[in-house]
């Protein structure tokens, strides 16, 4: 009688058994590549506010054990991310080096506290790699980063890219691009939050992660989310349409606004009457202008429509956005005049001072330069503005003046000339203003004002004369002369 053999530990009890687990492993796998492939070239649901792809059933796929890595798959297909073109114009097309972010979106370090624009602006383009690193620096136990983790075999033979996988030259670690951006609360695994730096199991850890449920889902997210960003066909579409919409109209009314500004100053009208309310009488220069526009524009129509149905509180008709607008545009014209002055290098310097109705001494600063800007050189005498003066003495008055030029980023020793009245203050030539730039500037050549020497030769003569009616004489003749000449000052 032969000898009885052991019984053998069977897993499966007949190859019947092991050909349907293994079909039915095979069926869940295609299923979910299969959802890719449908993301990639059909139409799909909308994404929710958290990105969430709710169609894949993960409870099946959880109780089944996959015991094989090289299960037949079809191949990601790495789409050149860079060489995508948004026509959405809700999605911000930025530079990397964005003026409101002062850290580089495309480093893993910083992808935790992306705002929402960033994160849409990230999935758009993709992760970015350094392709120059090959390999990384060694670990304690001599192993490393090295680029062939970018490249998945397939059973097949064939190779496709793991675009999602990202590595970090600064923190040394690898991470999944994908399930890190957009995962859902807490992610499973380092690749998705701290990132992977065990080389020593690396290869095998990166095909567990890109089989996994949770990564197959977020890929499944990221391509879908990325399709409709280019299409402009996202959950909020209406609702964008309806802020670009706004914002337009919003755009449009202070380019208006702005022109009316522009309008009142540059012919020196006054802005505001004794009423500040639409269609009332007496509501100033301002008010009648947006009035007559809204007879004709579309915009201006709409906007005093808004106003006076109390649609809207903040329409940017009071005196107080007035205010702000006029300097906006007075900073706007002084930095360009600026610009003129240091473009032509040298300068000379004008002053007066004269009280204002509230009897506080005040100086009028004047720059005369030549404008080398366009084709014409010509010479040029531009007002920046009053200067409050507490001390009326010479240093008082030149301290004053130094500190303005300072502040408008001009150079004292580009002065090669200055013009005053002839006060002591002004022109003495031991305390006054001139001897004080000439201290420091020996090239300020001094210029007493020629109107002021005009007014005291005026006086002068009028006291020398006997007679009331000479005196009338002189003064008729000299306002004929005036009133006939073509020059005037440009202050």
């Amino acid at each position: 009688m032969p000898p009885k053999m052991p019984p053998k530990n069977r897993k499966y009890e007949c190859g019947n058994d092991k050909r349907k687990k293994k079909k039915k492993i095979e069926e869940l796998i295609q299923s979910q590549v299969g959802a890719l492939d449908k993301f990639l070239i059909k139409e799909s649901q909308v994404l929710n506010e958290s990105h969430s792809v709710d169609h894949i059933d993960t409870e099946i796929l959880d109780n089944v054990s996959i015991e094989n890595d090289n299960v037949d798959s079809v191949p990601i297909e790495n789409d050149n991310i860079d060489s995508v073109l948004i026509e959405n114009d809700s999605v911000p097309i930025e530079n990397d080096n964005d003026d409101n972010v002062d850290y580089d979106i495309f480093d893993p370090r910083n992808w935790d506290r992306l705002q929402p624009k960033l994160i849409d602006l990230l999935v758009t383009k993709g992760p970015k790699r350094d392709n120059s690193i090959v390999k990384g620096p060694r670990d304690n136990w001599n192993r490393r980063f090295t680029a062939n983790l970018y490249t998945r075999a397939l059973a097949n033979g064939e190779k496709c890219d793991r675009d999602w996988l990202v590595y970090s030259k600064e923190l040394d670690r690898v991470f999944c691009f994908c399930c890190k951006v957009l995962k859902n609360g807490i992610g499973r695994g380092q690749l998705a939050n701290e990132g992977y730096n065990d080389w020593s199991h690396v290869g095998a850890r990166i095909k567990e992660h890109e089989l996994g449920m949770e990564h197959v889902k977020n890929m499944t997210t990221w391509y879908e989310y990325r399709q409709r960003l280019q299409k402009f066909q996202t959950i909020d579409k209406t609702t964008q349409r309806i802020i670009e919409k706004e914002k337009d109209h919003w755009k449009n009314v202070l380019k208006r606004v702005i022109s009316i500004v522009k309008f009142l100053a540059k012919h020196n009208l006054a802005f505001r009457g004794c009423k500040d309310k639409l269609y009332e009488d007496n509501n100033g220069n301002f008010l009648g202008l947006i009035e007559m526009l809204a007879e004709f524009d579309p915009i201006i129509q709409e906007h005093v429509r808004r106003v006076t149905t109390q649609e809207v509180h903040v329409h940017y008709l009071g005196h107080k956005i007035q205010n702000e607008l006029i300097s906006l545009l007075g900073s706007a014209i002084k930095f360009e005049i600026i610009r003129k002055i240091k473009q032509a290098k040298y300068f000379s310097v004008i002053l007066d001072c004269t009280p204002d109705a509230i009897h506080k001494e005040q100086m009028s600063l004047i720059i005369r330069y030549v404008d080398v800007s366009s084709t014409s050189v010509s010479t040029e005498e531009s007002f920046l503005g009053f200067l409050n003066v507490n001390d009326t003495t010479g240093q008082g008055l030149f301290d004053v003046l130094q500190n303005e030029l300072k502040e408008l980023g001009l150079d004292v020793f580009d002065v090669r000339g200055q013009g005053y009245d002839n006060g002591s203050n002004m022109k003495g030539k031991h305390q006054g203003v001139q001897k004080r730039f000439l201290d420091i500037n020996l090239r300020a050549f001094y210029t007493p004002c020629g109107c002021h020497s005009l007014n005291l030769a005026l006086c002068d003569m009028a006291n020398s004369c006997n007679k009331a009616i000479s005196f009338f004489g002189v003064v008729q003749r000299i306002y004929t002369i005036f009133a006939n000449s073509t020059k005037r000052w440009k202050y």
